[in-house]
């Protein structure tokens, strides 16, 4: 299943970033640190994602005796 909500940060932080490449933006700027923003959030939810796997795997795993 895709993933609609790393897409739509993804594609955001795209669209950030040409446009301050084009503008020359500093980096103190909203558009730059909504990007620090979502890099943020792109990690936490890839750290969340990554940790339902794992406890997904460790459910699937038959007991040990």
């Amino acid at each position: 299943m895709a993933d609609l909500y790393a897409k739509v940060l993804t594609s955001e932080r795209r669209a950030l970033w040409a446009e301050c490449r084009l503008k020359g933006l500093a980096r103190d700027t909203p558009q730059r640190l909504r990007i620090v923003e979502i890099d943020a959030l792109l990690a936490a939810h890839k750290a969340k994602q990554d940790g339902a796997k794992q406890d997904g795997a460790k459910q699937a795993e038959p007991p040990q005796d």
